[in-house]
């Protein structure tokens, strides 16, 4: 079987300060939040309206969303916080992390962000009673599963080899390991 190659997009961060790998992660989250999550159910929803779709309501629906919102937010920031204080870069393919992140939430996720961003734009859709919302979310990681996961999968696997492949083969993408993983790199 051949190495895997590194796909020509992915680059490492060039080495930086904590603070300022927090910063540019602030940053690309920012951006990620308001074109996801603000402006595209946003459109959604004024697109239902032109179609004149009435949202969907039940008991319980704003709080449930909040609720979800705040929890799914928190995991996706505090995910990109752990990769920038510990991966020594950003999520962004193009300033990625230069090492393998296995701690904070990444012990019970391959990918916390990712379902992070996604349950919050859930909650969006949720919480507003937007169908073309919910089904946008539901786009979005079928898209970022079937696409955007095996090229970064793929990467990691060139850059951090075996002990990368034994976390993958550990932990589930989208659904949580109750027990964190444990790095055997580390005592």
């Amino acid at each position: 079987m051949s190495e895997p190659r590194r796909h020509p997009s992915f680059r490492s961060a060039r080495p930086a300060s904590t603070a300022w790998n927090v910063a540019k992660t602030a940053a690309q989250s920012a951006v990620f939040w308001l074109v996801f999550v603000g402006a595209g159910p946003w459109l959604l929803v004024r697109l239902e309206h032109a179609l004149d779709l009435e949202p969907w309501h039940f008991p319980g629906q704003r709080a449930l969303a909040l609720v979800l919102f705040a929890a799914f937010g928190a995991l996706n920031l505090a995910s990109g916080l752990v990769m920038a204080r510990h991966g020594r870069g950003t999520p962004l393919p193009l300033d990625m992390a230069n090492e393998l992140v296995v701690v904070g939430p990444y012990r019970h996720l391959r990918n916390p962000m990712a379902v992070g961003g996604l349950g919050a734009c859930f909650a969006v859709g949720l919480g507003l009673g937007s169908t073309f919302t919910v089904l946008y979310t539901i786009a979005g990681g079928l898209i970022w599963d079937a696409f955007v996961r095996p090229l970064e999968e793929r990467d990691l696997h060139a850059r951090f080899g075996e002990p990368y492949v034994r976390y993958r083969d550990e932990l589930r993408c989208w659904w949580p390991r109750l027990l964190p993983y444990r790095d055997p790199r580390r005592p």
